[in-house]
């Protein structure tokens, strides 16, 4: 059998050279661009006879070496282009390799240099994506992480076009060089850089500036490029937040963020006050020079976090991509519908933009600065950028709020990071192999790993593990890191080992289940706890943090300990304590996996209501939710309990919970803990369905009072970030009553939906009203989705939040608004957006798109057409179907023989990835592929 995959860690060695310089010319036009490259590299400690340099899908001009006769073949296969030495080249040696080159941009492969969106009667687009191997398709070099060098780089493009930008500071302002072509040139030489992070756009853009002061005077610009015409309101706030993320950054990270913290804050508050008075002028000058001399001041007494080297930043607005953004050094490019808080925009992408901006800020300095060794390592570059992006979000929407949304996302079935960990699909955070770099951009990379490095923390402590992220980034500054090295520098701070547990968290998939069983006896006041931990056949038990607390009847701790699990089974001991009312087990979500714990209904309402640690109170009414799941299953003439539905308008009229947690609180999934019907998708769907109807029906006039409530409130307009984040949680109530309150599906509903749609003044509003009524059955719920279809298709902001719901409804024609849709003029199946959106949401729709005949048929069309156009994005949606072997045998053999009619109309070499990620699935569903092939025959898996 071949290798499932086509890259193992053996295929990156070392370097036989060091690259120095790079010294590129990029003459742009509209079908093709032109490349000159001047590679100086150095020969290390041995003599070199030949080099390999990566070259993809370029037309070759011209190979010449300054001090070396030289032959040269391109190997189009391997894209390699082989250089061989008239001589041994000795060791220690520079050399200077030029290259003169063609690339051509495309609509769709969006890699390399792409075309993005035009505006109207503008030249063409033209950005580059290099992450992880775009940069061969642009110029022949040596593309790997450790091949990190300086560059200077020449633009020549279209005089039309208003801005040429690449990495680093302009050296020779851009001027005409005749025939209505322009010239600027740039120059990165203080931060070396990797391949990947190279960037180079040539577009039509407005562009937004301002200037960012540091506490001690020392100033850099931002700037904002987007389409033009933009509203220049919204582009300040999209600068002002990213603003906010980057002093955040200066301020509160570092190696000793956590001292001073009340200095801290007072340095951000004294900052926005300098800020406002730089906007008021010369009247305000004496008052500035006092602030910016006191802030100089008080910086001093702080070590404050990582601070800019560049004289720009700039945010790019790109509207084609894999990727919701990528760090570049110097320049960030950012998914347009993401990068500006637009009106039409929703509370989901509006925090998706806070999280965003901050992580590809921080990028400058873990990824950019201090680089992991091979596309192995992206797990360290997202995981430690993720873990401060976290800081961030939590700094303005709470600790409580913030970790519930992460938990939240663990917990998601089907698309949450447990559940595609499990399945046949799954990678190890550190896989064994991979077909292309973007199967590293998945879930396990961006949650499971930070999720490995809060543990990290949780064991060393928060302090200890900030002074050793610096040891870190110290080290390594300008030059790469394996994961071993992060470890080793955590081991080195802390005093602690991490090496094994590394080994089973970075190596291994999938997760642990604790198992607690608890006693506590009378006459000695202790507490015990006997854990066993549950892992998957054959695996290594996990090492992991375990937190918990007894809690008395009010809430109150009694104790709390937390202890390093290493093994199958694990006793605590808490001695001299009171009976607790309740245990608080795995607090904060303190490992990655699962806690089983026998307890009755009335000690999880109790935790539920009174539970200081506010996951656990989630966690409790989670399982009260699972156990009235499993009631109506068990008995489906039964009705949800009335304790049940009285405790959920309990929550939700509670207004400190959801002014703490928002109504994620709330959040009642389309599953059950119970392993063989967590895969009954439309059963499941029809009992959520049930438990919020009973809500509706039996506190139905206080819901809608409460909506109303909700509905009316208003803001002051004084703090436009804060203010969002509380209207955010306001209107995550409002919309979740309105949720409720649908599964009535009268005419009254009808109308109160109908009602906010129409009058909506926020995206989400307008969004939730339409989804909720789109699932209804009113009888004008088609001519209101033609009709929002032609306002939402003239803003992509709009389309995209259209194109999701529309994929994402539940009726029984999700299948004919589809596939219409889809074929519509205003759906472009090149655009990336376009295809998540409507396509994404519709795969992981699985009750329709798994458990029906024509919602199977669907799935097949989209899966064999987008293997066409985008394969990252083809192979997401093949995660829907890594848990078959889970679901009920009926569905067995036409979802196997769905994935074998794949592998024989798909070409492996002209897809791969989505190829051999078909071939990794069958591979690991043995039960429904022996039933398949029982009637059918052998599937030829290559």
């Amino acid at each position: 059998m071949e290798r499932i995959y086509k890259y193992y860690p053996e295929d990156f060695g070392e370097l036989t050279v060091k690259v120095v310089h790079m010294d590129l010319l990029f003459d742009i036009f509209d079908d093709h661009t032109k490349v000159r490259s001047d590679l100086k590299l150095r020969t290390l400690a041995d003599p070199i006879n030949e080099l390999e340099l990566n070259c993809k899908k370029l037309e070759i001009l011209s190979v010449t070496c300054k001090e070396y006769d030289i032959d040269h073949e391109y190997r189009e296969k391997d894209d390699i282009l082989l250089i061989k030495f008239g001589q041994k080249v000795p060791e220690n040696t520079e050399v200077l390799i030029t290259t003169e080159t063609i690339c051509r941009p495309t609509m769709n492969i969006l890699e390399g240099l792409y075309y993005d969106e035009t505006p109207a009667g503008a030249p063409p687009q033209q950005i580059t994506q290099c992450q992880q191997w775009g940069f061969q398709r642009i110029v022949p070099c040596i593309d790997d992480m450790t091949a990190k060098c300086t560059y200077t780089t020449t633009i020549i493009a279209d005089e039309r076009y208003t801005n040429m930008i690449t990495n680093g500071d302009i050296i020779e302002e851009r001027h005409s060089v005749g025939n209505g072509r322009d010239m600027i040139v740039y120059d990165n030489s203080i931060t070396p850089m990797a391949t990947y992070l190279f960037f180079l756009g040539v577009g039509t853009y407005e562009t937004f500036r301002k200037e960012f002061e540091y506490p001690d005077g020392y100033t850099f610009d931002l700037e904002l490029l987007v389409p033009p015409g933009s509203d220049p309101i919204i582009a300040q706030r999209s600068l002002d937040i990213l603003y906010d993320s980057i002093m955040w950054i200066y301020l509160f990270t570092g190696p000793r963020q956590y001292e001073q913290l009340e200095i801290r804050q007072q340095l951000m508050d004294m900052v926005r006050r300098r800020d406002l008075l730089k906007n008021e002028g010369k009247a305000a000058n004496d008052k500035l020079d006092l602030i910016r001399e006191e802030l100089k001041s008080v910086v001093r007494t702080i070590q404050a976090g990582y601070r800019y080297t560049g004289t720009v930043y700039r945010e790019i607005g790109m509207q084609n991509s894999n990727f919701g953004g990528m760090e570049n050094v110097g320049n960030t490019t950012i998914s347009t519908n993401r990068i500006m808080p637009f009106p039409q925009m929703t509370d989901n992408a509006f925090e998706y933009l806070m999280r965003v901006k901050v992580h590809e800020f921080y990028h400058n300095l873990n990824g950019s600065e201090v680089t992991g060794k091979s596309p192995f390592e992206i797990w360290l570059n997202e995981a430690v950028t993720v873990h401060i992006e976290r800081m961030y979000h939590a700094y303005h929407f709470g600790e409580d709020y913030s970790r519930l949304q992460e938990v939240l996302d663990l917990l998601a079935p089907g698309s949450g990071t447990f559940a595609l960990d499990r399945g046949a699909a799954s990678m190890p955070i550190i896989p064994d192999g991979f077909n292309d770099p973007d199967d590293l951009i998945s879930a396990v990379t961006y949650v499971k790993a930070p999720e490995f490095v809060m543990m990290i923390e949780k064991l060393m402590g928060k302090s200890t593990f900030v002074e050793a992220l610096d040891v870190y980034h110290s080290r390594y500054k300008h030059s790469n890191a394996s994961s071993w090295e992060w470890i080793e520098a955590m081991e080195e701070v802390s005093g602690q080992k991490f090496k094994d547990m590394a080994d089973i968290w970075l190596k291994q998939t999938q997760f642990p289940v604790v198992h607690v069983k608890t006693s506590y006896d009378e006459n000695e006041r202790t507490y015990t706890l006997l854990l066993e931990q549950e892992v998957p056949e054959g695996a290594s038990f996990w090492h992991l943090p375990f937190s918990v607390a007894l809690v008395d009847e009010e809430g109150n701790d009694i104790s709390e300990v937390m202890e390093l699990m290493q093994g199958k089974e694990k006793t605590i001991v808490i001695n001299d304590v009171d009976k607790p009312a309740f245990l608080s087990l795995n607090r904060g979500y303190s490992f990655f996996g699962k806690v089983v714990h026998d307890v009755d209904i009335g000690e999880l309402v109790l935790q539920a209501r009174v539970d200081s640690d506010l996951i656990n109170r989630f966690i409790a009414f989670y399982r009260i939710v699972d156990m009235e799941k499993m009631e109506l299953i068990s008995n489906s003439d039964s009705l949800p309990s009335k304790e049940f539905t009285d405790l959920y308008y309990e929550f939700v009229m509670d207004n400190d919970l959801m002014n703490e947690a928002g109504a994620q609180f709330l959040t009642i999934f389309e599953s059950v803990e119970d392993e063989g019907l967590s895969h009954s998708y439309q059963l499941l769907y029809e009992v959520k369905k049930k438990l919020l109807k009973a809500i509706a029906s039996r506190h139905d006039d206080s819901l809608i009072s409460l909506y109303k409530v909700y509905s009316e409130k208003e803001y002051d307009g004084q703090d436009y970030l804060n203010e969002e984040v509380t209207a955010i949680k306001d209107r995550q109530v409002k919309n979740t009553i309105l949720s409720v309150l649908s599964t009535l599906d009268t005419s009254t509903v009808h109308q109160m939906i109908k009602e906010q749609f129409e009058a909506a003044q926020n995206a989400t509003d307008k969004l939730s009203a339409f989804s909720y009524y789109l699932n209804s059955s009113a009888p004008d719920r088609i001519s209101l989705m033609q009709a929002f279809q032609k306002e939402a298709q003239k803003d992509p902001v709009s389309w995209e939040a259209f194109l999701r719901v529309v994929g994402s409804n539940s009726s029984d024609d999700v299948f004919d608004l589809v596939r219409k849709v889809g074929s519509s003029s205003s759906f472009r199946i090149e655009q990336a957006n376009d295809q998540r959106a409507l396509y994404g949401s519709f795969a992981f729709n699985r009750k329709r798109s798994l458990q029906t005949e024509e919602g199977r048929k669907l799935l097949e069309d989209i899966v064999l057409r987008l293997a066409k156009v985008n394969e990252y994005n083809a192979v997401s949606i093949l995660n829907v179907l890594a848990n078959i072997d889970r679901m009920e045998e009926e569905y067995h053999i036409p979802l196997v023989g769905m994935m074998a009619r794949f592998l024989e109309q798909l070409d492996k070499d002209s897809s791969p990835s989505v190829y051999n990620r078909i071939r990794k699935i069958l591979l690991n569903t043995p039960k429904a592929v022996g039933r398949y092939e029982a009637v059918n025959g052998k599937i030829d898996l290559g």
